[in-house]
């Protein structure tokens, strides 16, 4: 019995001694030979594209579609406030309305900040800025949607920080300004750039750099009517002007697509809309969300001969897409009942907007040469405000053609919508900051977060607001988002501290631009 228990200490001695000598390997055993220790920051800022565009979670159906569209009456939804009505009807709906809160963080924004964790060293200067800039566009969208939200401490979970505090807009804003200008600055036309990866630019700086005071002017025009000492304007204005900003159509931020073979080759807008709407086999008769262009949107078209009524809608005929100007009929907002003869109701046009392979357009010369022409009609530059407002409506014509064919409008057309529509410089101030963002919001047909910012900010067009029954707002346009639930939950304190400061979680609440 000893002879056995000697041996059997033996061989566990011996079993211990081998894995203690094993110990040094163990690590090299737990290591994915076919993963990378450093993350493809090119590979990842092509995702972050595509994602900042549309994440294929209904994104932007829900945010853009359903609720910043339907505000601003570009489109009307005939459903009851329940659900996907909620937007058309000034509703509140949890789902929906907090859901670009929820995934922007959690998808784009924190591959985002993979990204620039991942790009300090110096011969990543210029894909550093470029993400810099691709994030602050990114991050202004998700403040103007629902005001203090976090951003100091946002995606900083590797350093054990999820509870982030809700900063005050007035400091995101200047926060986003300064960001801007450094990443713009930083450029190095020596240094590498994301080439390929960059689906916008392909890396040229020179345009990066004008997407840049692009980006710098519509912050700073975001701020015409806060008072502030952080964020002053005019100051800002001026500054993106001296820079240079897109004006030509050569420099638009586009990406571009195509119709597959994966649906992230498609149009986000496009496979939303089609997805989750008008699906084709529908022919306008039984769309998903009974969704069509609203009744103030075809109707101003119509009134002005505008020549992008039949590049933008069509209702159908016989079971085949009409684009004849006379047939054109919105739905009014605030419909909660499936009309009539429903294909006879404008829908976005299935060869332009519902394309597959068309265009996505980030910024253009259209929405920047409208913001000079305030920018003059201030006296904040020497720029000739009449001349830059038809250069804003001419480029807002001419860019349907990136939509092929179908969206090509015949210049005589534009020439003479040009001059019917011309800029009256001898009318009041309000008179004509009418003027200029009543074309803005015809030209940012399909950007509605950014459309229904500057409505917000202007209040041009004058809308008239629906006054559906049960509806939270007392008859007035929402002008804001809620914060999710989950978040209030989850990070109850800051969010507490956030509605203390900003107001009450409510649609009507105003935010720091926005008072």
């Amino acid at each position: 019995m000893q002879r056995i228990a000697r041996y059997k200490f033996i061989l566990l001695l011996g079993a211990v001694l081998g894995l203690a000598s094993c110990d040094k390997d163990f690590e090299a055993l737990n290591v994915n030979p076919n993963a990378s220790e450093k993350p493809n920051i090119d590979l990842l800022f092509t995702q972050s594209l595509l994602k900042g565009n549309l994440p294929l979670d209904r994104a932007y159906f829900f945010t853009s579609y359903l609720h910043s569209g339907t505000y601003i009456q570009h489109y009307a939804i005939a459903k009851e406030m329940a659900g996907s009505g909620a937007g058309d009807k000034y509703s509140v709906n949890d789902f929906y309305q907090s859901f670009y809160y929820r995934n922007i963080y959690t998808n784009t924004m924190t591959t985002l900040a993979e990204i620039i964790e991942a790009a300090q060293a110096p011969e990543n200067v210029n894909k550093l800025a470029v993400a810099r800039l691709w994030k602050v566009l990114l991050m202004q969208r998700i403040t103007d949607l629902y005001g203090d939200v976090p951003y100091s401490e946002a995606t900083r979970g590797k350093s054990n920080l999820f509870q982030p505090k809700y900063d005050p807009q007035e400091d995101i804003y200047a926060g986003l300004l300064k960001e801007t200008e450094d990443a713009i600055k930083s450029f190095d036309a020596s240094k590498a750039t994301f080439g390929n990866a960059d689906l916008i630019y392909k890396g040229n700086i020179a345009q990066w750099k004008k997407f840049g005071y692009s980006l710098m002017l519509r912050l700073a025009m975001r701020t015409t009517r806060a008072t502030s000492t952080k964020v002053i304007a005019k100051d800002w204005a001026q500054k993106a002007v001296a820079g240079g900003v897109i004006t030509d159509a050569a420099d638009n931020a586009v990406v571009r697509y195509s119709n597959g073979p994966q649906t992230y080759n498609n149009n986000p807008i496009a496979f939303e809309l089609v997805n989750q709407d008008y699906v084709p086999t529908s022919k306008g008769a039984s769309n998903q969300e009974w969704g069509k262009f609203s009744k103030t949107f075809i109707d101003f078209l119509k009134n002005h001969n505008d020549p992008r009524l039949g590049v933008v809608s069509v209702v159908w005929t016989n079971g085949s897409p009409d684009t004849t100007a006379a047939l054109q009929k919105g739905m009014a907002n605030g419909t909660d009942v499936k009309p009539a003869n429903p294909a006879s109701y404008s829908e976005p046009n299935p060869a332009t907007i519902l394309n597959y392979a068309s265009p996505l357009l980030v910024m253009t010369n259209a929405e920047m040469n409208l913001l000079l022409s305030e920018v003059a009609l201030r006296g904040w530059s020497s720029g000739d405000k009449v001349q830059l407002y038809a250069n804003g409506v001419t480029a807002a014509l001419r860019n349907w053609s990136l939509f092929g064919a179908a969206g090509t409008i015949a210049p005589e057309r534009i020439s003479q919508y040009v001059a019917d529509n011309a800029l009256n410089p001898g009318g009041s101030f309000d008179a004509q900051m009418e003027q200029i963002h009543t074309q803005f919001w015809v030209a940012l047909l399909l950007d509605e977060q950014e459309a229904y910012a500057n409505w917000r900010r202007t209040g041009y067009p004058v809308l008239v607001p629906v006054n559906y029954t049960g509806n939270v707002t007392g008859g007035t346009i929402p002008r804001r988002l809620p914060y999710s639930q989950t978040e209030q939950g989850i990070n109850g304190a800051n969010y507490n501290d956030a509605v203390k400061r900003q107001g009450p979680d409510l649609l009507t609440t105003r935010m720091w631009w926005d008072k």
